[in-house]
C-alpha cells in the first residue's frame, strides 16, 4: 500500500530544463527508486492577498495567546 507524498517544492533549474526534487526520506518510507515510474501532479502556489495575511496573522495570534490551552486539549 502506498500514501500520497504532498511537500512544497521549488522549480529548479536542471540544464536546459527544469524539475523538482523529491524528498530522500518520502521516497525511501515508499519504497520508490531511481527508474520508478511516479505519478506527478502540478498546482502553482499563488501568493495570498493582503486579506489573507490579515486572517492568517489573526490566527497566529491566537494559537500563540492560547497554544497552552490547544495542548492540552490535543492531550484529551
Amino acid at each position: 500500500m502506498f500514501s500520497m507524498i504532498q511537500s512544497t517544492q521549488k522549480i529548479i533549474k536542471i540544464g536546459s530544463s527544469v524539475g523538482v526534487t523529491i524528498p530522500a526520506k518520502e521516497l525511501k518510507r515508499q519504497n520508490i527508486k531511481f527508474g520508478d515510474e511516479v505519478e506527478v501532479i502540478i498546482r502553482p502556489i499563488r501568493p495570498s492577498s493582503a486579506e489573507d495575511q490579515e486572517v492568517i496573522k489573526a490566527a497566529k495570534s491566537i494559537l500563540d495567546k492560547y497554544r497552552e490551552d490547544f495542548n492540552n486539549l490535543a492531550k484529551r
